[in-house]
């Protein structure tokens, strides 16, 4: 058993993860799973800049991590940011202040890595000879990675739920809410103009089954079950008909703020991106003809602390 450490610094949420690996068997045991809502890629498809208040927001979470992280004895850290550090021009001030606070260096990865990383934690217990598809729908990009024991295709596209939320649906600065029909189309021209992009590398129609990840996938998954309050173990492989995905998506697309604030299975922080997320996942379902998806609550944080433990 190795203990590692793993974070994900996405452009919605920073999340970590400490576990005892078992590197011969390729099993993992949580210690402690949290995620924080910070949306450090606010603004940055605008400005192409991380803001100093989501920066600030992104060093409280750490700050927290570095506790739990030290309380633990980890064998190794790796701490992996994606689609908002990426894209800002002035990501290090990020990277110094991860250093600061965590004495470790955050990796910027590819698209590519992030899209190889996602697969391997989503597959890994699943434990599927099928060819599947792994769609992991974050704030700022979605990673779309076809295989079954291995990666056979990869693509990262620049289309999130924050992403194209703050750019189709603020007006003057302020979200419209509900959406108009409108702003509605010119979020799914660019989910389209995203997914032709995708279908250049992956062949999005040849697979067996479909794995829906990360935030936006497992509370759509949350919202299918009826559950009360969010409940990660019934969420997990849980699966969801393409019908009852375009119900949940049209239902979140014509809600207002407190109308989906009222779902106790909807995160605060997701609140006003919910809707754009749900409405990738139809529009992949779409493309690729999925009659359901698998949802899965393990992603890119179990392939982040399978490799730290490598």
């Amino acid at each position: 058993m190795t203990r590692v450490a793993a974070i994900d610094c996405g452009t919605n949420s920073i999340r970590l993860l400490v576990a005892d690996v078992d590197t011969a068997t390729g099993t993992l045991r949580d210690l402690d799973r949290r995620m924080r809502i910070v949306r450090l890629g606010q603004g940055v498809d605008r400005t192409g800049r991380l803001a100093p208040e989501a920066l600030e927001r992104t060093f409280e979470a750490c700050r927290e991590y570095a506790e739990v992280i030290a309380r633990h004895d980890v064998a190794a850290t790796r701490f992996v940011a994606t689609s908002a550090s990426r894209d800002a021009s002035n990501r290090d001030d990020f990277v110094r202040g991860v250093v600061d606070i965590l004495g470790v260096r955050p990796e910027v990865i590819t698209g590519d890595e992030e899209a190889a990383l996602s697969f391997t934690g989503a597959t890994r217990e699943l434990a599927t000879h099928e060819t599947a598809l792994v769609v992991d729908i974050g704030g700022g990009s979605t990673e779309f990675v076809l295989g079954d024991e291995r990666v056979k295709a990869a693509r990262s596209v620049d289309i999130g739920c924050v992403r194209l939320t703050e750019r189709h649906l603020l007006h003057d600065g302020e979200l419209t809410d509900p959406p108009t029909r409108a702003q509605i189309a010119a979020v799914r021209r660019d989910i389209e103009r995203a997914l032709d992009e995708a279908e250049q590398t992956v062949p999005l129609r040849r697979t067996s089954a479909l794995v829906g990840l990360a935030g936006s996938v497992t509370t759509v998954g949350a919202i299918a079950l009826g559950l009360a309050e969010y409940d990660s173990a019934a969420v997990h492989r849980s699966r969801v008909a393409f019908e009852r995905v375009k119900e949940i998506t049209s239902m979140l697309l014509t809600s207002t703020h407190e109308e989906r604030a009222a779902h106790a299975v909807i995160h605060p922080g997701r609140v006003d991106v919910i809707g754009v997320g749900a409405l990738i996942l139809q529009t992949i379902m779409e493309r690729t003809e999925a009659a359901e998806v698998v949802v899965s609550e393990h992603d890119i944080l179990d392939g982040i602390a399978h490799s730290a433990a490598r």
